[in-house]
Order: structure tokens, then C-alpha cells, then sequence
């Protein structure tokens, strides 16, 4: 560069690029999901998801109104997702695949979901409704196979949190082989399943 060539402009942040406000929002919730899966809501700070966007806590303040604000769009980006990769059918061959996809394809996002906002009581509306229509899946499929409507109901509420525990226990262990994780956790509830039915 000449003495007399002025420099390249920059973006506000030293050189990030000007993002259109509907790439940004993405930008603000893909860093926003990582952050918060790290430690939950009440543990993570907006400075600290702004520097993780890597922008500043007015332009994040442009987009979103609170921390509570963010957070419930963020949940609400996570379990569209999810619901998208699982579907609304029933439970069936491709429920525990598709979970596993679900988890591979956004892990941040479900674990935000299933280790934190399930047990946040703010933001368990959404996990309590995702949560009673697994149910209602599984007592749909378990009503043909238990016989007594106790246990079914019983196994009807386990299904779905064995199933979601050993995804969450699959992102931890460094999600090996999808195919045969599926095929282990479709173990684990038919084991659930067939000792209900013998009781």
C-alpha cells in the first residue's frame, strides 16, 4: 500500500464483516446456544455471549431485549430443530435414529434443552408439552405390547427418559458410531419394555 491509499475499511469490531439483522440474529443464537449449554441461564452472562459472537453487548441488545429474551429464543431455535430432525409421528424404527441425528446435528442445542431448560422452571412450558407428546407416542405404541394400563403408563414415562439420558450419555462419550448407539439404546428400551411386561 502507497503512502497515500487510505486502509480498507473495517467492520465496528476490527474487521468482522456487516451482517444483514436476520444473519446476525443466527450469529447472536448459534453463539448464544454454546454459550448457555456450557453453564445454563443463570450462570451465563451476556458479556460473555457477546464475546463469544464476537460483537458487542449494545449490538446484541439491538437484537434481543433481555438475557431472558435470548434465552427463550434460543430454546425455541433448539426445539424447532429437534422437532424437525424427529418428526411428530409416533414412535417407531426411526424414532431412535432420528434422536441421534437430532443430537449430532445441533449437540448444544439439545443439551440445553434436556440438561438444563427441563429442570429451569421459567422455561419448562416448552420441554413439559415436547415432553408429554413423547409420552403419548410411547403409550400409543406400549398400549399394543403392556397390557396392564398401569405399567404401560409407568414404562410410557421411562421410554422417553432412557432414551433421551443415553443420547445425552452418547454427546458426552464423544458420539461414536450413530448406527450402533441406535441400535443399543433400541436395546435398552426393549429391555425396559419386556420387563414390564413380565411383571
Amino acid at each position: 500500500m502507497t503512502s497515500n491509499q487510505a486502509p480498507a475499511p473495517q467492520g465496528r469490531s476490527g474487521g468482522e464483516r456487516r451482517l444483514r439483522r436476520p444473519e446476525r440474529r443466527e450469529q447472536i443464537l448459534a453463539a448464544a446456544t454454546r454459550t448457555f449449554s456450557r453453564a445454563g441461564y443463570a450462570d451465563t452472562g451476556l458479556d460473555a455471549i457477546a464475546a463469544e459472537a464476537g460483537i458487542t453487548r449494545v449490538l446484541l441488545y439491538r437484537h434481543f431485549d433481555s438475557k431472558s429474551d435470548l434465552y427463550r429464543a434460543v430454546l425455541d431455535r433448539a426445539f424447532a430443530r429437534l422437532s424437525d430432525a424427529v418428526g411428530s409421528g409416533g414412535f417407531g424404527d426411526d424414532s431412535i435414529p432420528a434422536l441421534l441425528r437430532a443430537a449430532d446435528e445441533d449437540p448444544e442445542g439439545f443439551r440445553l434443552l434436556f440438561r438444563y431448560a427441563a429442570r429451569e422452571a421459567e422455561f419448562r412450558d416448552q420441554m413439559d408439552r415436547f415432553s408429554a407428546d413423547a409420552e403419548a407416542a410411547a403409550a400409543h405404541y406400549l398400549a399394543a405390547v403392556v397390557p396392564d394400563p398401569t405399567w404401560a403408563k409407568w414404562a410410557s414415562q421411562l421410554v422417553p427418559t432412557v432414551a433421551i439420558e443415553a443420547v445425552l450419555c452418547w454427546l458426552d462419550a464423544g458420539r461414536p458410531d450413530a448406527e450402533a448407539a441406535a441400535r443399543r439404546i433400541d436395546q435398552a428400551i426393549r429391555g425396559v419394555i419386556a420387563g414390564v411386561i413380565e411383571s
